[in-house]
Order: structure tokens, then C-alpha cells, then sequence
């Protein structure tokens, strides 16, 4: 008989647990950020500035611990941005054809498949940042006629975890011009997919319920905006 903490159960309560750990760490991390955005600078919160850096340590020992991710590295990520922490935002977008099949990439990262995007730049408008990642990576020129969802990443379980927030916005598109070649280095393929016939998916990325969300969106454009 299996104790208590072995078995199926108990392996899935230690991912759970893992999980919440992961959760509170990205938040303390935030929480550090937001705290050096507003005493750096000032001589008077020194004792503050200092606290908050330790709690950013933290926040990259705990992630360090709950996942494959060497702490040296989260130091790294967590340090990259200043000022008060917010959801990084990546941007998707689902080119259909009169087939009903999306256009789609093999990522050279992971060798997997995903749909066009990637990171929004600063100063980018999503939708301007989703039509030129298509062309950049594809080389199909597009326009958008839908936002279809706003997706937070962890809400739909992508793996592998990261250590911040990332809202992931799906864009419906449609090909307004001749293909061109594409200019992506970060491309190893490109090709038209149905759903029956789909290629290995880059699950960090994208899910066959996304892309499920997107047909139907294409199939009845009256379906209200999605979101988490």
C-alpha cells in the first residue's frame, strides 16, 4: 500500500505545489521590480533599495528550484527590465486560406511548429507588430480583420514555465498579396495546415484548442473577442 505522498496523487501534488511556488516567485519578483522603479536614485530609501534586491534573489533562487532553469540565467531574465513590472506581450496570428488551413512555421528553436509571432517591440500597435511577423517570417503580406482572444500563458498551461507573465494576443488574418521570401532567420520551414493534418506543435507557443479558437473565428467572424 502506498503511503502518504507516493503514487499518481502524489506526484501531482508535488507539481501542484511546484507550480504555486513558481507563481509566488514571479510575483515577488514584480513586487522587486516595482520597488527599485521607485527608490533608485533616492538616497533616502537605500535600506529599501537594498531589501528589494534581495527579494529579487530570492524570487530567482525559488524559480531556480522549482524548474531546469540554472538561477544564473533567471538573474539574467529578471534583471532585464526596469521600471514598474507589467505582462510581457506576444502577439499570434492566425492566416487562414479558402481551405480552411492556417499558415504555419517550424520554429528553428525547437524544430516544432507554431503559428507566425513573437514578443511586441516597444512603440509597436499589436496588430501592425502581428502583420509584420507574418511577413518576416512567412513572407505572405496580411492585414487583420480580428482580434479573436487575449490568452494569458499561464492560464492556458503552456510549458515550459517562465518566470514572468506573458498575455498572448491571437489575431485573425487573411492574405492580401503575392509571397515574397521570408526574412526571418528564426524560420526553418513554412507551410498550410488543417486541423486533421496538423504538424508537431511548439506547445510553448500555441495549442490545437488555439487554433481551434481561430477557425471558428474565421468560420463565424460575429463570435465576441475571447478572453482569460
Amino acid at each position: 500500500m502506498s503511503g502518504p505522498g507516493t503514487g499518481a496523487q502524489g506526484t501531482e501534488g508535488t507539481e501542484q505545489r511546484a507550480e504555486r511556488v513558481r507563481r509566488a516567485a514571479v510575483r515577488l519578483a514584480a513586487l522587486a521590480q516595482d520597488g527599485l522603479a521607485y527608490s533608485v536614485g533616492d538616497a533616502t530609501k537605500d535600506y529599501d533599495t537594498a531589501r528589494y534586491r534581495q527579494v529579487a534573489e530570492l524570487a530567482a533562487q525559488l524559480l531556480a528550484t522549482v524548474s531546469a532553469t540554472p538561477v544564473e540565467e533567471l538573474r539574467l531574465v529578471l534583471g532585464r527590465d526596469a521600471g514598474y513590472a507589467t505582462p510581457k506581450v506576444d502577439v499570434r496570428a492566425g492566416v487562414v486560406d479558402e481551405r480552411e488551413r492556417l499558415l504555419m512555421l517550424r520554429e528553428r528553436s525547437d524544430g516544432l511548429w507554431s503559428l507566425p509571432g513573437g514578443w511586441v517591440d516597444p512603440g509597436d500597435r499589436p496588430g501592425e507588430a502581428a502583420v509584420r511577423e507574418v511577413l518576416e517570417e512567412t513572407g505572405h503580406p496580411v492585414e487583420v480583420t480580428k482580434l479573436v482572444a487575449v490568452w494569458e500563458r499561464d492560464v492556458r498551461g503552456k510549458q515550459p514555465p517562465l518566470p514572468v507573465s506573458v498575455f498572448h494576443l491571437f489575431f485573425l488574418c487573411r492574405v492580401v498579396g503575392e509571397p515574397v521570401p521570408a526574412q526571418d532567420l528564426e524560420t526553418l520551414e513554412v507551410g498550410w495546415f488543417g486541423l486533421d493534418e496538423l504538424p508537431e506543435l511548439s506547445g510553448s507557443r500555441v495549442t490545437r484548442e488555439e487554433l481551434e479558437r481561430v477557425l471558428a473565428h474565421h468560420r463565424d467572424p460575429s463570435l465576441p473577442t475571447e478572453w482569460d
